[in-house]
């Protein structure tokens, strides 16, 4: 892989921490950063909750399929995805030959702790909030580890041990010898703030 050109992409399961760590991560390695839910909600011109319920899932997916296809391509940077972002064979794909993508994985129960009060999380909105959490991790962990070329644990460390030990392990595969400037879609933030239009932000319902 050429590591002058290609971003480093956090996939992982709602709450696993991929906008907060992905957010600390671009700024510790001066890049921007990229959130593939705002972009989306930036280019439809609402909220993706909003979105799912008057065009339906297939039709977001779609549009999350050639958000992912940009953002694969965008040098330099660090892109957090939504949660079904792997869903799609062609994201995947995408995502594998264009970036370099890091799995943050999280046990049901440790997402559970850390989302159960989060009452703006559609996907928690049901009788057995853990179940479903088991049900996703069951159904998109395989997924998750045939798209990333490393795994990261995030058991329970603070915001920044993660981000210093995704650091280590892009500096022991030689991904951090970087050179040139990113192309910057709508949506993204320059280090140390934001980049374009401001972009909103909502909770994710994927």
């Amino acid at each position: 892989m050429d590591t002058s050109a290609h971003p480093f992409v956090l996939v992982g399961l709602p709450g696993s921490g991929k906008s907060s760590v992905g957010r600390r991560l671009a700024q510790r390695l001066d890049l921007p950063f990229f959130d593939s839910d705002t972009v989306i909600e930036q280019r439809i011109g609402c909220t993706i909750r909003d979105f799912f319920a008057r065009e339906g899932e297939t039709r977001f997916r779609d549009i999350e399929q050639a958000v992912i296809a940009e953002l694969a391509c965008t040098r330099d940077a660090v892109v957090a995805t939504g949660g079904g972002a792997v869903l799609r064979e062609a994201n995947r794909a995408a995502l594998r030959g264009g970036a370099y993508v890091i799995y943050l994985h999280s046990m049901p129960e440790d997402l559970y702790r850390r989302l159960r009060h989060d009452v703006k999380r559609p996907l928690l909105q049901v009788q057995d909030p853990l179940g479903r959490l088991r049900d996703l991790h069951e159904a998109r962990d395989p997924l998750y580890r045939a798209t990333a070329h490393t795994v990261v644990d995030t058991g329970r460390p603070s915001v920044a041990s993660l981000v210093h030990v995704i650091a280590a392990q892009l500096e022991l595969a030689g991904m951090l010898a970087r050179k040139g400037g990113a192309s910057r879609p709508e949506g993204g933030e320059a280090p140390g703030g934001p980049s374009g239009p401001p972009g909103r932000q909502h909770p994710r319902t994927h």
